[in-house]
């Protein structure tokens, strides 16, 4: 077991409890968020109790996006959450599941690493956990936030519950503090606020061994003191320590709430840390920004898992970021793919200003969004593919431009005479500098590119105007790619190769000759856009679809 040593890393231990999607991961980058605004410096550790190795291969009407990190681990959209609000980088060891944990355990079982002992949750698996934890301890680490998913009384997460109450002693007291997110419901017709489901969940808690220090209440308004007093009372915390985690429009006022309920400085003064006063001037004015735009726009997102938001989280708040850093308002209408024909388009994209498809798996909904990139590109209107919808850019372009009907991916079409987005059988390792073979084996993660790889821009083009600069670093997760043997007609045809990798062996980004605004990635650049620094590519986007709503307005 990894002690503390000579590191003076504390840790935050986020639960949540009631019910699902409170908003643990929001809570802890806001956390985060805070604390760097004083001027700590912090790390985060997501816990998820499911026994999936890694989300790569859940689907995302159950799980969310997958958000992957720079060096190209698949893990839970939280991390999405803690990147944005915050400085850190994330990697694959900031994100857990008990699938892993176990995987490891049993691993070592199998090697003889447990001299025949009997493995056990309790000390083996608890003891891999507080292992994972206390990897985040170093000296460039002031604060570890830790959030763990799930439930209280899931059982699911007991052996990570267990993990954490040892270390409350392992460490001591001012080394660990626990945060519990809790709900307090209004009930309209009792005209009443309800502290009963957080005085269970807390209970439930205790029963563990874990006495949390501070309470987020999730609710709909600010708590009066009177039910602040009630709940520190039965639940046994101090009161300052009740906190009311208000809902709110713009996530990105979260950390000012947080600040105005006093839970930075309490948090401080548990841990007992010296910080500065936050400065908070920079969320401040993208909250300011976000209330107050000066106009507004309408995206089109083009997907299979429109019916769930959460699909497409970093991706719906680059859109967001792009209109901040423009003062404008982006309004995100979801487009079903599979419900698109040629008979509604018309009235689908009436009255948006952009298309954007995104990344996905699978065929159904192609031909819809294929519909949706001949319409952005006959009607002029900017579009934005990434990933999935950069590929079907190229199909869509190699089928009504060059005339090849039958084009295809072979994702989708094995025996397309045209297979202009192919599976490569051997693709090239950038960062080790060699080629590697595809991993044939069963594992569907291995059979990705996956995390960042660099670009080389070319300067006559769109992305290169945003970016305004040569080489790009951007993250990727898709396993066909753009096949080079068409390469040559396509681009007389008109449609440009404007970004390549290095030795310009693989083909990144494509534009169209002649429109305002047409652009389609292979990576995935909302992965790396954050409220205080937007990424140029949604910048520029929205900027364009803008223009295109003032040229209709016969305002430009």
């Amino acid at each position: 077991m990894k002690k503390r040593g000579k590191f003076h890393t504390k840790f935050i231990f986020i639960t949540g409890g009631v019910l699902s999607s409170l908003g643990k991961g929001l809570a802890a980058a806001s956390i985060g968020a805070l604390l760097e605004a004083r001027g700590l410096r912090v790390t985060f550790l997501k816990l998820d109790p499911y026994i999936n190795v890694d989300p790569g291969t859940m689907n995302p009407f159950q799980h969310g996006e997958v958000y992957v990190t720079e060096d190209g681990a698949e893990t839970d959209l939280d991390l999405g959450h803690y990147e944005r609000f915050t400085s850190t980088i994330m990697s694959g060891k900031n994100n857990y599941t008990s699938g892993k944990i176990y995987y490891s355990v049993i691993t070592k079982e199998r090697k003889g690493v447990y001299l025949g002992g009997t493995v056990q949750i309790i000390p083996h698996v608890t003891d891999e956990i507080k292992t994972v934890i206390l990897e985040l301890a170093s000296k460039e680490v002031d604060i570890a936030i830790v959030e763990i998913g799930g439930t209280v009384g899931d059982i699911e997460s007991l052996p990570f519950l267990e993990a954490i109450r040892q270390l409350g002693y392992d460490l001591g007291k001012e080394n660990v503090l626990y945060i519990h997110l809790t709900y307090v419901p209004y009930i309209k017709t009792a005209g009443e606020l309800k502290t009963k489901p957080t005085q269970h969940s807390v209970k439930e808690l205790r029963a563990i061994g874990i006495q949390p220090d501070i309470l987020l209440c999730r609710t709909d308004r600010f708590l009066p003191a009177d039910i602040k007093r009630k709940i520190a009372l039965f639940c046994n915390v101090e009161e300052d320590a009740v906190i009311t985690a208000k809902d709110i429009d713009c996530i990105y006022e979260i950390p000012l709430i947080f600040h105005r309920e006093g839970l930075d400085e309490k948090i401080v003064e548990k841990l007992n840390i010296w910080t500065r006063e936050p400065d908070l001037s920079p969320w401040q004015n993208i909250v300011k920004t976000y209330k107050n735009p000066t106009d507004e726009v309408t995206i089109a997102i083009v997907g299979k898992y429109v019916n769930l938001k959460d699909s497409y989280k970093s991706l719906n708040e680059a859109l967001i970021h792009g209109g901040l850093a423009l003062n404008l308002r982006v309004n995100l209408k979801y487009v079903g793919s599979d419900e698109l024909t040629s008979e509604n388009l018309e009235d689908v994209f009436k009255d948006v200003e952009g298309i954007l498809v995104p990344g996905g798996f699978g065929a159904r909904g192609i031909e819809g969004k294929i519909l949706a990139i001949h319409y952005a590109r006959t009607k002029g209107i900017p579009f934005f593919g990434i990933c999935l919808g950069m590929q079907l850019a190229v199909v869509e372009f190699a089928r009504n431009v060059l005339g090849w009907k039958e084009a295809n991916s072979t994702e989708f079409d094995s025996n397309t005479p045209y297979p202009v987005i192919y599976l490569m059988k051997e693709w090239f390792d950038y960062r080790k500098g060699c080629v590697e073979q595809r991993n044939e084996e069963s594992d569907l993660g291995g059979t990705m590119r996956l995390g960042a790889y660099p670009c080389k821009l070319k300067r006559d083009s769109i992305v290169y105007q945003a970016y305004k600069q040569e080489e790009i670093f951007e993250r990727h997760r898709h396993r066909y790619e753009f096949n080079n043997a068409f390469r040559e007609a396509l681009e007389r045809g008109g449609l440009k190769v404007t970004g390549t990798s290095p030795n310009e062996e693989l083909v990144e980004i494509i534009e169209v000759e002649g429109h305002p605004w047409f652009v389609g990635v292979q990576f995935h650049p909302e992965f790396k856009s954050k409220p205080l620094r937007p990424h140029p590519l949604f910048v520029d986007f929205i900027r364009a679809s803008y223009e295109r709503k003032l040229k209709l307005r016969g305002q430009l």
